[in-house]
């Protein structure tokens, strides 16, 4: 119901990451296994492809440069291709050079994460929704105990006062990965702070200006990304997101406020140094989240024909965003577990970050290999 079922939909094909970091190690293998798991499950996907345009002279050196690091990743069948290569796979984009990536796809992450639920409940488990975590502890009596001694020490208690007696606890909390950890003793570093991404959408009658994802070259001086092109699996054609401040933690709307969460994040001094970094990049991001005409202006430099007409407001995304005091998006996986005798039951994810979904039966395996060394099964 949240980052699984509001991200873009993209299976990624693990262009963008340093060679040899395991991002970019568990994107393409996730990837692969993504799309074997969506075949297993007779889940739908399509194999759409992706093209990152470079529009101007000056961005063909980074172009060129991911391509060397993808082919040093061993992404599938990467090209580079030309003006007349664009216009082949995509007759209404403009661009004087663009990367080639058959190999990205799109599917509705939502129907996986809710396929990865039955398939835990089939394998003997309990999924237990509305269960808001506001205390682990160990604890030395308990009704569990068994002849053996304590068989469950661990005690995870709801908002609600529901228990759930453990021996292991393993957390993969997103937006509240931060929070989870804390409730256990960790530090409360790296921070997370949710920054809220808006799509535009192509009206149906002009969906055929695109046939696959269009994405742009990134630019280092930037923290995020920029905009692009989505096909989506319902027909529809999402554009954007911009990267704007969320004041609320699930808040998919402009005015949707959380006190607690917006004050955790604002008195952060790591957000306030990466504001301090990107000041005009942020008042920019913010202005095109208000006056999409600002945002089209961008999108029509990959596809002229596209109008201010031609785009409604769509929905939005939360991106759990780890921070380090220092204003740094951490950009690889954390695992925490604290210390004392709650850190050798206890093995905290504290950031997964994007490509997340496409990675994550990858990041399943690290994550059970990482609780295989910390924990006595």
């Amino acid at each position: 119901m949240h980052q699984s079922g509001h991200n873009s939909g993209v299976i990624h094909s693990g262009i963008y990451y340093t060679p040899g970091s395991l991002k970019a190690r568990l994107c393409v293998k996730g990837a692969t296994m993504a799309y074997e798991y969506c075949e297993k499950k007779n889940i739908p996907y399509k194999r759409c492809g992706k093209l990152i345009v470079a529009t101007e002279r000056e961005e063909i050196p980074r172009l060129k440069a991911l391509y060397e690091r993808g082919m040093k990743n061993n992404v599938r069948d990467l090209t580079i291709v030309d003006a007349k290569g664009i216009r082949e796979r995509e007759p209404f984009c403009r661009g004087i050079m663009a990367l080639d990536s058959p190999y990205t796809g799109i599917v509705d992450w939502r129907k996986v994460a809710l396929r990865y639920g039955q398939d835990f409940k089939e394998a003997g488990g309990t999924v237990a929704t509305e269960f808001e975590a506001s205390d682990i502890t160990v604890v030395r009596e308990s009704p569990a105990r068994s002849p053996e001694g304590l068989k469950y020490p661990i005690v995870i208690r709801s908002s609600k006062g529901d228990e759930v007696h453990c021996r292991y606890v393993l957390t993969c909390g997103g937006l509240y990965s931060d929070r989870l950890s804390q409730i256990s003793g960790c530090s409360p570093e790296p921070r997370i702070v949710p920054f809220r991404g808006d799509y535009l959408v192509l009206k149906p009658e002009k969906r055929y200006l695109v046939r696959g994802n269009i994405y742009p070259v990134p630019d280092p001086r930037f923290p995020f990304l920029g905009v692009h092109f989505t096909p989506r699996m319902d027909g529809g054609v999402w554009l954007g997101p911009n990267a704007v401040l969320a004041f609320k933690r699930e808040g998919y709307q402009l005015y949707d406020l959380n006190v607690r969460d917006l004050t955790d994040a604002l008195s952060f001094r790591g957000l306030q140094k990466l504001v301090m970094k990107n000041i005009t990049y942020g008042l920019g991001e913010m202005f095109r989240g208000v006056f999409i005409g600002a945002q089209v202006k961008i999108l029509q430099k990959f596809i002229p024909e596209l109008s201010l007409s031609d785009v409604v407001r769509g929905p939005s995304g939360v991106r759990a965003q780890a921070l380090d005091k220092d204003g740094n998006l951490v950009d690889d996986f954390v695992f925490d577990g604290g210390t004392g005798e709650i850190g050798s039951r206890v093995l905290h994810v504290r950031n997964a970050p994007s490509p997340a979904a496409t990675s994550s039966l990858a990041i399943a395996e690290m994550v059970a290999d990482e609780a295989e060394k910390r924990f006595t099964l």
